[in-house]
């Protein structure tokens, strides 16, 4: 792996002048960095370089439960590090007042590689990412310019954004910004099949077997070495008439958008249950046997499920378990217990 910490002409010319205002230190060896497998990010830096100030500040601020309205709940209550910060054993997201959410919280991962956010993709930024949550009724129910008060009135926090941005002015972008820095530096990309791709190891007959059925089966949706292609889409999950969620659709009111829901990345799903948007399915071989014979038919559905009169993909028994075997090789140890990423 090597880092690719991207940073501005300027932000160097600054940093070398004679006159240059004081810049944070650059540390490579632990925050972001550019795994040699995976694609150029989507996230700018040259606008927010990750410096260890920032770094340290934006994980000070995931966990911390003046986010929240009564502060106890913090970033980390629905997503929590052993589980590649997912919200583990919750079908649904539990929030403030311990009201339970709409839908099954996302891991939080190779953030900087993505440029939609949530199951419907109503976010297209990062910087701007952390806002719904905190201001969302059944999360976290607060609104930023309390958030930011009672930041300034928490002894330490002016100091430590100084020394990330240089004053101890706390305002609404600095305060985004360095929860961007610590979402950035969530890199998780050293999982076997990783090892495996870049000749640091090897992967043993059924997990290659269950690599051949994901290339075939799988890699459409769940693309490039991110497992995701980042695209919304129909994967024919039954529909409860009661309560039904239109996914997509919400955002965009576009029809055709109905029952659409961005792909997940398959990385550390080992970790990461319950799954779908709603938590409906409790294990990965649940999730297997629902698209093998589980998919329902409906006008959105992805055509890539569709054959003829057939839907899902066929897979026998063994297949089902050398797919599963594969999955379990996307699991990065490292990630879930680096200790720069846990609770400070």
């Amino acid at each position: 792996m090597k880092n690719l910490l991207k940073i501005s002409p300027l932000l160097l010319l600054m940093a070398c002048g004679s006159s240059a205002v004081p810049l944070p230190e650059i540390v490579e060896q632990y925050l972001y960095y550019q795994p040699s497998n995976f694609p150029e990010p989507a996230y700018d830096f040259s606008k927010n370089p990750v410096t260890e100030e920032g770094f340290e500040l934006g994980k000070a601020l995931f966990y911390d439960g003046k986010l929240s309205r009564d502060n106890t709940i913090s970033c980390a209550e629905c997503h929590s590090q052993p589980y590649a910060f997912t919200h583990h054993g919750h079908t649904l997201s539990h929030g403030i007042d311990d009201k339970i959410g709409k839908r099954n919280a996302p891991p939080i991962q190779n953030m900087a590689f993505q440029n939609r956010f949530f199951w419907d993709g109503g976010v297209f930024d990062l910087d701007l990412f952390s806002v719904s949550p905190i201001t969302n009724p059944v999360e976290m129910d607060e609104q930023l310019g309390n958030v930011l008060q009672k930041l300034r009135d928490t002894p330490g926090y002016p100091e430590k954004f100084e020394a990330a941005f240089g004053s101890k002015e706390i305002t609404t972008e600095r305060f985004l910004k360095a929860l961007s820095q610590f979402m950035n530096s969530l890199v998780s990309a050293n999982a076997p099949y990783d090892k495996y791709i870049r000749g640091e190891g090897s992967l043993s007959d059924k997990e290659l077997s269950g690599l051949r059925i994901y290339q075939t089966n799988c890699a459409s949706c769940h693309a490039s070495d991110l497992f995701t292609d980042h695209s919304f889409r129909n994967n024919g999950l039954e529909v409860y008439e009661r309560d039904p969620d239109l996914g997509r659709f919400i955002i965009t009111e576009n029809p055709a958008d109905k029952y659409k829901f961005k792909v997940p990345s398959l990385r550390n799903v080992q970790y990461t249950a319950p799954y779908m948007h709603d938590g409906r399915f409790n294990t990965l071989k649940a999730v297997i046997e629902h698209y093998s014979t589980g998919v329902k038919d409906s006008e959105t559905l992805d055509p890539l499920l569709k054959n003829g009169s057939n839907l899902g993909i066929a897979l026998t028994a063994a297949e089902k378990e050398d797919l599963l075997a594969f999955l379990y090789a996307l699991s990065d140890e490292s990630f879930i217990k680096n200790p720069k990423y846990a609770a400070p």
